[in-house]
């Protein structure tokens, strides 16, 4: 299914406890061992195989057969049914997520109750997890295709007495249908039964216990036998081996309504690649550090974060592994010192054979007010490859990194995706290496946010925000639903946050969360970009700001981009123009706005707008994709570069009479493309 967005969605959900006489009445209620095991069937004839064979297989195996009602819960099937089969690609129909959303927790009570689920191969871009598995199992399918099947657990009553040729299971079968498509990637607290290589790993076929039944999730693709005739599409042998996985099939479910199947023992997940660390907020006392391990989190549930100061004593920390934040972490630092470096080192509590320490460091910022330089880098739409920009961002003397959006390109609102490629951004060896050495902080924009030019009436935000709090370590994420500034990882509104660091204090707005979702503060008549609670944070914020330089960034350009797209400061001009007027009546000095988004890199003056001079900074890209077009004429223009790999290099410096920022474009070769430099007078300060 190449040329497909891949999705993956780790799952969970609260198992409901049931009372003996609730999980009675939801288990399947045949009246003896002996009688015919009944199957509610949900298939589809996909695009790629336009195959199907579930229900035909299942009926040779001995079960009669009905059709999954998708009116009713999966506890009041007609019948009633032992077990529930989801073919391959079901999910391609828009019915397999209607269904298992709506009717997740009858699944999940239906198992419990002694019912066997089976979930077949599933596309991973139309969601790549089980949605329905209960809070203590998980699996999570990836674009993975395999043509071997190995027997994990030879003895157990699935795979037993299935025929094998040369050590493998499902042979023969016709070469247009890969016997394991999407493979599943990751697991939790399941058993690998079968799986595509002789070490175990990818499965083919899980099992998880709950309750008194089963889930049964795979990659399997032994259902697709006959096209829309019903004439075979795979050979004779092949077709005898799926029906006799599917007789096996039967055998396993009676064991189960008798409560006699194999109790069922997890199979470890191998490690997997760590991310990390990333060092996130630090300001001149604290800091806030981010790792993903890898490590099995059924096994490694708490971690040490320990730090030291040159010469001093070593400090530690201890957190839980966060498996609602795709199995991450993340440690609150405190009683640091002004303007010091901190190598730190993170371990499991349990050791780990062969586990290598996660290592960083990081400097604590100067004290506010306190004369110092700080070189800060800026930068937007990023690649998630290997890429020396990044290694000239830490030479140019960065000592802290803001990513402004596209950072990475996640482009699906599916919450497995999204995690996955925040994982794989963050993983990239140059990246890795600064993002471990140096506070980082970020905001979105619209590819991260979930596509291109999405506003805040996407409906699929909310996987989008919560992949972004789980990857990312800054001091504040938007706020929750009574309007209060989150510092924790949970649900909330936006990722709007700010930061200080010496001269420099860096308001990070979120234009896409609010953007369409409420009238504007501004004019209530026009559709709303900040949102009233991000508007009353901003002016509190930027009024007790004592910082030489403010600067007002997010992802959009601060103007109209003058191409189809809406998602730019002009379609909100009301609302921009309000905020600098705000600006400019309480006459807060030291203001510029910073801008990424559109592929290439500008410096725009517009003269005495909030009292003094505003510029605009924009950087883009650092990846290599440009686009010339959006390098429009504009009366504040006064410099410009179509350029790939470059980001903004910011020195803020107030140890001499007069303090100064300086801008500089550079692109990875180490070239400057131009330059800006202000001083503190300049910006509106009074003269020194």
């Amino acid at each position: 299914m190449k040329g497909f967005e891949r999705r993956r969605l780790l799952t969970g959900g609260v198992a409901t406890a049931l009372s003996a006489s609730a999980l009675a009445a939801a288990a399947p209620t045949a009246a003896a061992a002996a009688e015919p095991p009944r199957a509610a069937v949900l298939e589809y004839t996909d695009q790629w195989t336009r195959a199907t064979g579930l229900a035909e297989l299942l009926r040779r195996a001995g079960f009669a057969v009905v059709p999954l009602d998708l009116t009713r819960p999966a506890t009041d099937q007609p019948g009633p049914v032992d077990l529930i089969a989801f073919g391959s690609f079901t999910n391609n129909d828009p019915r397999y997520a209607a269904y298992t959303t709506a009717h997740a927790e009858s699944l999940r009570v239906f198992a419990q109750g002694g019912g066997v689920v089976l979930d077949l191969a599933q596309s991973d871009q139309y969601g790549a997890a089980v949605p329905y598995l209960p809070a203590a199992l998980g699996a999570v399918r990836t674009d993975a295709d395999y043509d071997t099947i190995h027997p994990v657990a030879p003895d157990h009553p699935l795979v037993a007495g299935l025929r094998t040729s040369g050590g493998l299971l499902f042979t023969g079968r016709a070469s247009g249908i890969r016997v394991s498509w999407e493979t599943v990637k990751e697991w939790r607290s399941m058993r690998v039964l079968m799986a595509c290589a002789a070490h175990g790993f990818p499965p083919a076929l899980l099992e998880g216990g709950y309750g008194r039944g089963r889930f049964l999730v795979g990659s399997l693709t032994v259902d697709k036998c006959f096209d829309g005739a019903g004439t075979p599409v795979q050979p004779a042998a092949a077709v005898a081996d799926s029906v006799a996985f599917f007789e096996a099939l039967a055998r396993y479910v009676a064991l189960v309504r008798q409560g006699a199947a194999p109790v069922v023992t997890p199979t470890p997940m191998p490690p997997e690649p760590a991310a990390g660390p990333l060092v996130g907020h630090v300001d001149f006392a604290s800091a806030r550090v981010w790792a993903r391990p890898g490590l099995d989190p059924a096994v490694h549930t708490r971690w040490v974060c320990a730090f030291r100061e040159e010469g001093g004593a070593a400090r530690s920390v201890e957190t839980a592994l966060s498996t609602a934040n795709d199995n991450t972490l993340l440690f609150d630092l405190r009683g640091l010192d002004p303007d010091t470096r901190y190598d730190l080192s993170i371990t499991p509590v349990t050791a780990s054979p062969g586990f290598t320490a996660l290592t960083g460091s990081f400097t604590t910022a100067p004290v506010p007010g306190s004369p110092a330089v700080v070189t800060m880098g800026l930068g937007s739409c990023a690649p998630s490859t290997p890429n020396p920009v990044w290694t000239r961002i830490a030479d140019e003397g960065c000592d802290s990194f803001v990513l402004l959006g596209d950072t990475p390109y996640v482009d699906s609102s599916d919450l497995a995706v999204a995690r996955r490629k925040h994982r794989t951004f963050l993983q990239q060896p140059e990246l890795a290496e600064l993002v471990a050495s140096r506070p980082v902080w970020a905001t979105w924009d619209d590819h991260d946010f979930g596509g291109n030019n999405l506003q805040g009436d996407a409906p699929g935000k909310r996987n989008n925000r919560t992949a972004f709090v789980d990857y990312r370590a800054n001091a504040g994420f938007g706020h929750d639903a009574g309007g209060t500034t989150l510092t924790t990882r949970t649900d909330g509104l936006g990722v709007y946050t700010s930061f200080r660091r010496g001269p420099i204090e860096v308001f990070l707005l979120d234009p896409r969360w609010f953007s369409r979702t409420e009238p504007s503060w501004a004019d209530p008549t026009k559709p709303g970009c900040l949102g009233q609670v991000q508007w009353d944070w901003l002016r509190e914020r930027l009024l007790r700001s004592t910082a030489p330089f403010k600067a007002l960034a997010c992802g959009m350009i601060w103007d109209d981009k003058q191409n189809s797209e809406s998602d730019d400061w002009g379609t909100y001009a009301h609302e921009k123009e309000a905020l600098l007027d705000f600006v400019a009546e309480n006459r807060i000095p030291g203001c510029f706005l910073v801008g990424g988004d559109i592929h290439v890199s500008r410096a725009l003056d517009y003269g005495p707008r909030v009292g003094y001079d505003l510029w605009q900074f924009i950087v883009s890209p650092l990846h290599d994709s440009t686009i010339p077009s959006l390098n429009v004429p504009s009366p504040h223009l006064v410099h410009s570069a179509v350029e790939p790999h470059v980001f903004l290099k910011l020195v803020a410096d107030t140890t001499g009479a007069t303090p100064t920022l300086t801008a500089t474009w550079i692109n990875r070769d180490g070239r400057r493309l131009f330059e800006v430099r202000r001083t503190a007078a300049e910006m509106g300060h009074p003269p020194a």
